[in-house]
């Protein structure tokens, strides 16, 4: 009788790891790539390029489980347009597809708009279940704690053409990132900072450290050459280890830091704003082999 007993428990003890690890093989990955500041339709060719797109995607299991989100991001994060569009098409895109685990690759201000999601699971009724299937969030350059350009644009400073498309100049997202803004919202609304609670999945910063921008180096080129010039002239309103848009300290102020630019970057080279959404220094590769990790 007592050898039946332990018989039946070892038995029901592999059933329950088998089931187990039988869900977890069962896995539907699939990846989401969320834009930053901009009201966008076509963010695959206008705002990231397919380069990264594409080389990021060949790390899934099925290449095809993959999205890239177009909303008016030019709005404050919790509006429909922003927040209320990013979990419509996420949403759809996890009941179409059918994905159970959900790798979230955003840029910039769309981290804000993420974290949003994150920290208000009541907010809107299709959060919770977003929430559950993300895995874990690549925050590209996050303006997680705002930026002084968005002080100087909205405080009437002229900024240069070249970087016009940067800023988005005078509309709600910009003013949303501004320094003191962000502050509050850190502290009131959102999840992730210091002395905030944690948010509910990881939630890890790739941060931009500098611009290069000499018309000899190749490397300025990367991602357009005329937005790495504009991007350096912003430097004048940053600290010296920025990405031309934000501070290394305001990328790194939300959940973890994955890595800084030249710490795993081809030739280590720095990632300037502009060149963190694109296809360089070998960046695609290395978000492709973090989606399986």
């Amino acid at each position: 009788m007592q050898t039946t007993a332990v018989g039946k428990g070892i038995g029901l003890a592999l059933g329950l790891m088998l089931a187990s690890a039988s869900a977890h093989a069962a896995d539907v990955l699939g990846v989401a790539f969320v834009h930053g500041t901009g009201k966008q339709t076509d963010a695959r060719a206008d705002y990231w390029q397919p380069g990264i797109i594409d080389t990021v995607r060949q790390g899934l299991p099925n290449s095809a489980n993959y999205t890239v989100v177009n909303c008016d991001f030019e709005q404050y994060m919790w509006k429909p347009e922003a927040a209320g569009c990013l979990a419509g098409q996420l949403t759809t895109f996890i009941n179409t597809r059918g994905i159970t685990k959900l790798v979230v690759i955003t840029h910039s201000n769309g981290g804000n708009v993420v974290r949003w999601i994150l920290s208000n699971p009541t907010y809107d009724s299709r959060y919770p279940k977003l929430i559950q299937t993300i895995s874990k969030v690549t925050a590209l350059a996050p303006s997680s704690a705002g930026t002084p350009l968005a002080d100087a644009v909205l405080n009437g400073n002229a900024f240069e053409a070249s970087v016009g498309w940067l800023l988005g100049y005078q509309n709600d997202a910009v003013r949303m990132q501004q320094v003191g803004w962000m502050a509050t919202y850190n502290a009131q609304n959102l999840y992730g900072t210091a002395g905030r609670p944690a948010l509910p999945r990881p939630f890890r910063a790739v941060v931009g450290s500098d611009v290069e921008s000499a018309v000899w180096d190749s490397n300025s080129y990367c991602g357009g050459y005329a937005q790495n010039v504009g991007l350096e002239l912003t430097q004048n309103w940053l600290n010296s280890c920025s990405d031309g848009f934000l501070e290394c300290s305001s990328q790194k102020a939300a959940g973890s830091v994955l890595f800084t630019d030249k710490a795993r970057t081809n030739g280590a080279e720095p990632l300037s704003h502009n060149q963190s959404r694109r296809e360089c220094f070998g960046l695609g590769a290395i978000l492709r082999n973090d989606l399986t990790l």
